[in-house]
């Protein structure tokens, strides 16, 4: 409700007894006393109101400025950085594949180093047997006293 500058009475008296007296209420802007200084006062002027929030505008400004670069300069620095990642996951990446194709060469060696040690085995089974055969030869011969070689080797084979 707008206030007056002019006082103005208003009745708080109950309706029913009649017995309270009226009590006059002035309005608040009329009991105050007129502002002639606002800086005296302490209250500010719409200019100081309006500077305030100029400035207040402008730093706020400065401020989202600030943080933009701050985000620019991070999503710089992300981007440099998983370039640089991009960079030593092919080096990696190479890397692994150098590492498969020496690892399938050496496999493939020792496939066949095992291959030759197999034949080599079985050589050496045969030539045992052959030097078995041959020292049985020999003992069987002198033991027998066989008079040649063809006739010890012929028993020999005849005991097989």
């Amino acid at each position: 409700m707008p206030f007056s500058s002019s006082a103005s009475l208003q009745s708080f008296a109950p309706q029913d007894d009649g017995a309270h007296q009226e009590i006059p209420i002035e309005d608040a802007a009329a009991a105050s006393p007129p502002m002639t200084d606002a800086a005296a006062v302490g209250v500010d002027t719409a200019d100081d109101v309006d500077g305030r929030r100029l400035r207040r505008k402008i730093s706020n400004r400065e401020s989202a400025r600030r943080s933009r670069a701050r985000k620019q300069r991070r999503l710089e620095d992300l981007r440099a950085l998983a370039a640089s990642l991009r960079g030593g996951r092919r080096e990696l990446v190479a890397r692994v594949h150098a590492a498969r194709c020496r690892v399938a060469i050496v496999l493939h060696a020792n496939d066949e180093l095992r291959a030759e040690a197999a034949a080599l085995s079985r050589r050496l089974e045969v030539a045992a047997h052959g030097a078995l055969a041959l020292n049985q030869l020999y003992a069987a011969a002198a033991g027998l006293g066989v008079g040649t070689f063809e006739q010890a080797a012929a028993s020999l084979i005849v005991w097989s």
